[in-house]
């Protein structure tokens, strides 16, 4: 069934807003037929431990965020360990700090139910993850945007069956401006009211613009201003008051340097802390007197803020807040989590082994690292400044069955490549990280050349004296988009919005005012809608519907793979697009050896996800 009129005008409402979109997401078919009348009930103060009695207490909180399917310290899309993820690893360090402070608030800051083979799971009452965090006892969880990937249907019965308070107060429906979920909760620890806000990023509606149904009838509003009106409506009730965010340091996209965990605490300076998540990022910093810290992702580490309190005529006073993050990296597992998800552990090992076909050879054999040859990207993604087989390969299979003249794909794991012998679910995962879904959309060819130099703005411009390509740290790599179906040069001695040259399709230059049907996932068709480089009215095809039990570009992958490749997968790249216009001292051999001997470190982004965001100038 095709999307409504009504879906397609409510996805356009989201134009507005400037689309980075993240990768991933897979449709939930039953959030296209749920009436979103969700009705969360629990409310009122929550009384845990002990009436207090005495002059003084501590409480502390404990939080993650960005767990991404792990319980287990394993990585299956590579089926191997993973000594510093999951739950198993963040229960340790928990234990500890409740054997340590009896009255511990226990939260998780989003993102919880995908990545990882968490998709399995999708069809069950409570996600593994769900039933992870009541085992575990969480008391709050906030939702991240990847909570909204596979539709309302299974978010809302997800909310119903977690044991604890879902939290966040920049959601409401459209229609009534109520809001969606409980916009805060207070908590009577021993007599301490700990009032703990909850906020999300307000970006879903662009993520899911290919999928209206899945934030049907909801706003996602500015976080500074829906936690302002919160914190005013609780005033006088709390003793200690808690953000927890699933917002990135400096807000982003159309919103940089407004939204942020950063601005909230210029801007709310009653907030005793704010523990942030959504970045991934590592960090436990004062902005404005307050304490603002994330944990990392997957598990790595546990956001841990003590308070020291003290009663001053009736009232009480906080005298002192620590802050800090604890690793958990080769910590023993909590065996009590290994045996109670030993089940989830071994169905997604299972699948992960499946073979699917076969890899006649490497797909990178001079390595995924450009400089050092090796499989272990330290330097430059190679897949990211040269055509390979493997970009080839995806590409093929979404113009295959989209049908399209061109494709458009991202680089989701720096390291990815395929190596000869079996083709397992577990190399299809490694290859392309996210359940996305494939999308056939018409683009003129204007518009085409403008996605184009958007997504090159990857690039820094190459100067004189550099040796290194070197790319934008203000830029996402999953939204780097290498194309096949065209030839096209990168020129980096120009600036951004001027750097694609020499573009042609099938002999001849690029159109303007021509159209062409173009192969892209689902949230990359995202980017394009909000940034009006499409309309809903352009899509022709979408493997959702055209294609319901292999949608995603994962399930394409071994569909082609077993169909139309006969199980076999040979190494075929056309180099269809290179990057021109670097200077003389380019690759400069002098410098490339001391890059190679770790003489000279390549600098990566603060929060390490972004490589090589600084060039290496050359050397004598």
């Amino acid at each position: 069934m095709k999307r409504t009129v009504q879906k397609m005008a409510l996805a356009l409402l989201c134009t507005s807003l400037v689309s980075f979109a993240f990768a991933g997401g897979k449709k939930d078919k039953a959030a296209k037929k749920v009436v979103n009348s969700f009705s969360y009930e629990k409310s009122g103060i929550v009384t845990k431990g002990k009436a207090g009695s005495g002059d003084t207490a501590v409480i502390s909180i404990a939080a993650t965020s960005d767990m991404h399917g792990r319980i287990y310290p394993w990585e299956y899309a590579i089926d191997a360990p993973d000594n510093d993820a999951g739950f198993a690893l963040t229960d340790t360090v928990v234990q500890k700090i409740k054997s340590e402070y009896p009255d511990t608030l226990l939260i998780d800051i989003g993102d919880s139910m995908q990545d990882n083979s968490a998709e399995l799971f999708v069809d069950m009452d409570t996600h593994p993850m769900i039933q992870a965090l009541n085992f575990l006892g969480y008391d709050v969880w906030v939702p991240g945007n990847h909570e909204f990937n596979f539709g309302l249907d299974f978010l809302q019965r997800n909310f119903k069956n977690f044991e604890g308070r879902v939290v966040c107060s920049n959601i409401s429906y459209a229609d009534s401006g109520k809001p969606y979920i409980l916009p805060y909760q207070i908590f009577d620890i021993d007599g301490v009211k700990v009032a703990v806000i909850g906020s999300t990023a307000p970006h879903v509606s662009t993520w899911e613009a290919s999928a209206p149904e899945h934030f049907q009838n909801l706003d996602f509003t500015d976080p500074i201003e829906s936690m302002k009106k919160t914190v005013k409506e609780i005033e006088g009730q709390y003793d200690i008051l808690v953000a927890a965010v699933h917002i990135s340091r400096q807000g982003e996209y159309d919103q940089e340097g407004k939204t942020g965990a950063f601005q909230i605490a210029q801007a709310i300076p009653e907030l005793d802390v704010i523990i942030a998540g959504h970045e991934h990022a590592l960090y436990c910093e004062k902005v404005n007197d307050t304490w603002v810290l994330e944990p990392g992702k997957y598990g790595s580490h546990v956001a841990f803020t003590k308070f020291n309190l003290k009663k001053e005529n009736g009232a009480w006073k906080i005298t002192d807040i620590s802050a800090e993050n604890i690793p958990t990296k080769n910590l023993a597992s909590s065996q009590a989590v290994l045996d109670k998800f030993k089940w989830v552990d071994d169905k997604a090992k299972e699948n992960a082994n499946s073979v699917v076909g076969k890899v006649a050879a490497n797909f990178i054999p001079e390595g995924t690292d450009f400089i050092t040859g090796a499989d272990n990207v330290t330097t430059m993604p190679r897949a990211q400044v040269e055509d390979t087989a493997l970009m080839d390969l995806i590409n093929e299979v979404q113009m295959y069955y989209a049908k399209a003249e061109i494709s458009t794909a991202a680089l989701f794991n720096f390291d990815q490549t395929l190596k000869a012998g079996d083709f397992k679910r577990k190399d299809v995962a490694f290859i392309y990280k996210y359940d996305n879904t494939l999308m056939g959309t018409n683009i003129t060819g204007k518009n085409l050349l403008a996605y184009m130099e958007w997504t090159v703005g990857y690039f820094q411009t190459s100067q004189e004296g550099d040796v290194t390509i070197t790319f934008n740290h203000d830029f996402r790599a999953y939204n780097y988009d290498m194309l096949a179906g065209i030839d096209y040069e990168i020129d980096l001695s120009k600036p951004s919005g001027s750097r694609i040259v020499n573009a042609k399709i099938k002999g001849k230059p690029v159109d303007p005012n021509a159209t062409y049907k173009l192969a892209v996932n689902n949230y990359r068709f995202g980017t394009l809608l909000s940034n009006h480089w499409v309309t809903m009215n352009d899509i022709y095809f979408d493997s959702y519907n055209e294609m319901p039990l292999t949608a995603t570009c994962r399930d394409l992958i071994v569909k082609y793979t077993q169909e139309n490749l006969k199980g076999e997968l040979k190494p075929r790249c056309d180099h269809n697009w290179k990057i021109v216009g670097l200077p003389s001292t380019y690759n400069d051999p002098a410098t490339i050896a001391k890059i190679k001997s770790g003489e000279i470190t390549i600098p990566s982004s603060s929060d390490g996800r972004t490589p090589n965001v600084k060039p290496v100038r050359v050397t004598k």
